[in-house]
């Protein structure tokens, strides 16, 4: 039977075009591959290790009557002709060839694992399997190509034991955070983080006008956030799930203060932001400002009744700029009506589980 197959190209020794040519007429010679394929070539920062050369990468795709095992021996042949020196991970290299996917198969052997295991944190990858097919679907996270680039936003990323495996549940006002947050912790058996909405001691008198309290409110906020989220206080590889994301807090703070306290406000900003963690992983829950509103209306927490549309409409914008040009990690947006059963957080869990270390 003959397979799609898509392979991973990279290389940053010597001359990286001609190398990468060459590994694609190498391909095409091999007399069980055929209609390859290449996506552009493009140049990426390296992972890792940052004094290295930058890389030059593509994807290809190949049609193959070849076995998994056969055509990874077809790849090192080819990188052991090419020059491939095995020296370890994030070393320089010749040549890379990666089998990224093979049909919609699965495969998790000591020599090999499809798809992939990192290949939905690589734009370099992702942005090359989209120009030949932005609708070829993740076998296991169940995401188009052209999906799984847009949470990256252009940026390259990879699995890091060494940091907290922090992921922040972020949206509206309403919206469902703290619900999800709470089953995605119980499902990755990880610490569940909750802002302190009912400890602080401003809110109440906020939202009922007393606008001379909004800095007092926000401050708070962000002293019991940074105090939660310290770099120090979170242990490497455990797993921290919050029903909140650190950045909003310029989001609030920006809505409720005039100019000269948001002024003293940043200071503090300042001062704090720097000990906090960066989350290895972002979910923005999505919903309506009615169906936000609806349930403000229903949890009927007193201080909230005077939420009122415009100032969901204004956070909202204000939430899509923050993730047009989010640097920090991986954003998957996700609808809330796709996690409204826990069923439904249990299943998105396991695609949760991906962006983490195990």
């Amino acid at each position: 039977m003959t397979r799609n197959v898509y392979i991973g190209l990279g290389s940053n020794l010597g001359d990286t075009a001609a190398t990468l040519r060459a590994a694609v007429d190498a391909l095409r010679a091999h007399p069980a591959i055929e209609n390859v394929q290449v996506s552009t070539f493009y140049a990426t920062e390296p992972l890792g290790d940052a004094s290295q050369s930058a890389y030059l990468n593509a994807v290809a795709k190949i049609e193959t009557s070849l076995s998994p095992a056969a055509l990874l021996a077809a790849m090192q042949a080819i990188e052991d002709q090419m020059g491939r020196v095995r020296a370890g991970r994030w070393q320089p290299r010749t040549i890379d060839l990666d089998l990224l996917l093979y049909g919609d198969e699965v495969i998790a052997t000591p020599e090999l694992t499809v798809p992939h295991s990192q290949m939905h944190l690589r734009s370099f990858v992702l942005r090359g399997l989209c120009e030949l097919d932005g609708k070829a679907v993740h076998p296991t996270l169940h995401q188009t190509a052209g999906e799984l680039y847009r949470r990256l936003n252009g940026r390259d990323f990879f699995l890091d034991a060494a940091r907290p495996q922090w992921v922040s549940v972020a949206g509206l006002i309403g919206v469902g955070k703290t619900t999800l947050a709470a089953r995605l912790a119980e499902a990755l058996s990880g610490r569940m983080i909750s802002e302190k909405y009912d400890d602080n001691p401003y809110l109440a008198q906020v939202y009922a006008g007393h606008t001379d309290k909004a800095l007092d409110s926000e401050l708070f906020f962000l002293s019991s956030s940074a105090a939660q989220l310290r770099r120090d206080r979170m242990k490497a590889g455990k797993r921290y799930i919050s029903d909140y994301v650190f950045d909003k807090a310029l989001i609030y703070a920006s809505s409720w203060l005039g100019a000269e306290d948001l002024a003293t406000y940043k200071k503090h900003y300042a001062c704090v932001a720097e000990e906090v963690a960066c989350p290895v992983l972002v979910i923005y829950l999505e919903d309506s400002v009615e169906h936000c509103l609806d349930r403000i209306r229903r949890r009927n927490r007193p201080y909230e009744q005077r939420i009122e549309r415009t100032f969901l409409e204004t956070l909202s914008q204000k939430y899509e700029a923050l993730y047009a040009d989010w640097s920090d990690c991986p954003v998957v947006r996700l609808k809330a009506e796709a996690c409204v059963r826990p069923e439904q957080a249990a299943v998105f869990a396991d695609q949760v589980r991906q962006y983490l270390t195990t």
